[in-house]
C-alpha cells in the first residue's frame, strides 16, 4: 500500500504526545504504514555494551509514528494539507488541497515556493522599516525641539 508522504516531506503531527510539532520524514515504511519524523516521538533505549571499551548506556532516538497522525506541510501556501491527485504530462503528481500547488519535488514547485515566501517577507520588511522610519523621524524631532528650548 502506498503512502501519502514521502522521505524527506515537512509534516506536521497532528495527534499524540507531539501533537502541533513539525519535522522532516527521515523514513517512511508503507508495509506497516508508519513514518518516522525528525525530532518527534523521541524514545529512550537501553543499550548494552557489545563489546570490551565500548559503552553502553540510554540513547534517545525517534520513533515511529503512523502515517495517519500527519499531515503534509505545502511548502506554496504553508499550510497543513490533505494530499490529492492529478496526472500532468502523463505523470501522477500529488497537489496541495488548499491552494493546488504541486506537493512533489520538482524545481518549479521549489521556485513557486521560495517566490512566495519572499514576497511575505518583503511585505512585512517594508511595513516595519516604516514604522522604524517614522519613530526615528519624530524622535529625532523630539530631540531638536528640546535641544533649542535649553538654549532659550
Amino acid at each position: 500500500m502506498s503512502l501519502h508522504v514521502k522521505k524527506g516531506d515537512n509534516v506536521l503531527v497532528i495527534a499524540g504526545k507531539d501533537k502541533n510539532k513539525t519535522g522532516n520524514i527521515i523514513a517512511a515504511n508503507p508495509s506497516d504504514n508508519t513514518v518516522v519524523v525528525a525530532g518527534v516521538n523521541i524514545v529512550s533505549k537501553h543499550q548494552k555494551p557489545k563489546k570490551a571499551g565500548e559503552k553502553g548506556g540510554i540513547i534517545k532516538r525517534e520513533g515511529k509514528i503512523d502515517v495517519s497522525n500527519v499531515q503534509i506541510i505545502c511548502p506554496a501556501c504553508g499550510k497543513a494539507t490533505r494530499v490529492g491527485h492529478k496526472l500532468i504530462d502523463n505523470k501522477n503528481v500529488r497537489i496541495c488541497k488548499k491552494c493546488g500547488a504541486s506537493l512533489d519535488n520538482s524545481k518549479a514547485a521549489k521556485k513557486e515556493a521560495t517566490k512566495a515566501t519572499k514576497e511575505v517577507t518583503n511585505k512585512s520588511t517594508t511595513k516595519t522599516t516604516a514604522k522604524k522610519e517614522t519613530a526615528a523621524k519624530s524622535t529625532t524631532a523630539a530631540k531638536k525641539t528640546t535641544k533649542k528650548s535649553d538654549k532659550e
